[in-house]
């Protein structure tokens, strides 16, 4: 199994902090939510794989160098 270097956890959990929205490009795992399913951040572990609440209830994580989400764009109300 491939670990990913801090630094590069560290700027993973920049980049999708809690909260972060994403749609699901590609997943490695028989049991996916299917492509295009969108998805709630809820962390990065400390191996890398994104934590996150799917909208269709699952919960399977998204895998560092594996699979594949887009982040999806946010509007911010002030």
């Amino acid at each position: 199994m491939y670990f990913p270097k801090k630094e590069i956890v560290e700027r993973l959990r920049k980049e999708y902090p809690v909260g972060t929205r994403v749609v699901l490009l590609r997943m490695d795992d028989v049991q996916a939510p299917q492509k295009g399913t969108k998805g709630t951040v809820r962390g990065v572990d400390d191996i890398g794989s994104l934590l996150v609440d799917w909208d269709n209830g699952s919960g399977l994580n998204v895998i560092y160098g594996i699979d594949k989400v887009k982040k999806l764009d946010t509007v911010k109300t002030i």
